[in-house]
């Protein structure tokens, strides 16, 4: 249940964050993405790799990069909403389907090996914090009705345990378990680096940041 559970909690937490404590301050984002970036991509290392490569098979390397081209894919109508970019015109008043759309293809799929994999529900977690952040931020600067900022916040929220609850109810998925977690194995690969990469500064990290992302390769490594 509690894979379930704290997806949604963390896209209510990031809503709150912006909401009740105001927090929009970049520099503090800087550092909550370099820490999803890190926690995130040493989730993957250490639980999701070595799991589905302990049993590897040819194909698992193509879904890696399918992954990593999808997720590139997707990019191209969130524009790069998953990392921490949001391009939304402040004058707009319409639902962002093109974004919603994009989000919710990437956190249905992130979803289907949740329930499999008990450690990366935490990896999701610290990883849609920040973007709830991010969005809720950008949707209160456009001219987005709330009625629409909520619905698209709270269809977001649900997105995850739906792949997940799908995952469990369609059977003849157990089959390709693996390879529908090398799939997601690719997507992170290239969220988390390019969090990390777009963190630093002149593609120099400075101490601060450097010691974010230590902790969370060192908390990632002990849950």
């Amino acid at each position: 249940m509690m894979h379930y559970l704290l997806p949604i909690l963390a896209v209510v937490l990031g809503f709150m964050f912006v909401t009740v404590f105001k927090l929009r301050q970049k520099q503090h984002m800087k550092l909550l993405l370099a820490f999803s970036g890190a926690f995130l991509l040493a989730i993957t290392v250490f639980n999701l790799l070595p799991n589905v490569f302990s049993a590897y098979k040819d194909t698992y390397g193509i879904f890696v990069m399918a992954g990593i081209l999808l997720q590139i894919f997707l990019e191209f109508f969130s524009k790069g909403a998953e990392h921490g970019h949001v391009h939304i015109h402040k004058n707009r008043t319409s639902f962002p389907w093109l974004l919603f759309l994009s989000l919710s293809v990437h956190a249905v799929l992130e979803g289907f090996p949740m329930h499999h994999h008990e450690h990366l529900v935490w990896g999701i977690v610290v990883h849609k914090i920040p973007i709830a952040i991010i969005l809720t931020t950008f949707f209160y600067q456009s001219k987005m009705s709330k009625t629409a900022i909520l619905t698209f916040l709270i269809l977001f929220a649900f997105m995850t345990p739906l792949g997940s609850f799908l995952s469990e109810q369609l059977t003849f998925l157990e089959a390709y378990q693996n390879e529908m977690t090398a799939l997601v194995i690719g997507i992170f690969l290239h969220i988390s680096t390019t969090i990390l990469f777009e963190s630093s500064e002149g593609h120099k990290f400075n101490l601060t940041k450097l010691l974010v992302i230590i902790s969370a390769t060192v908390i990632a490594y002990f849950i």
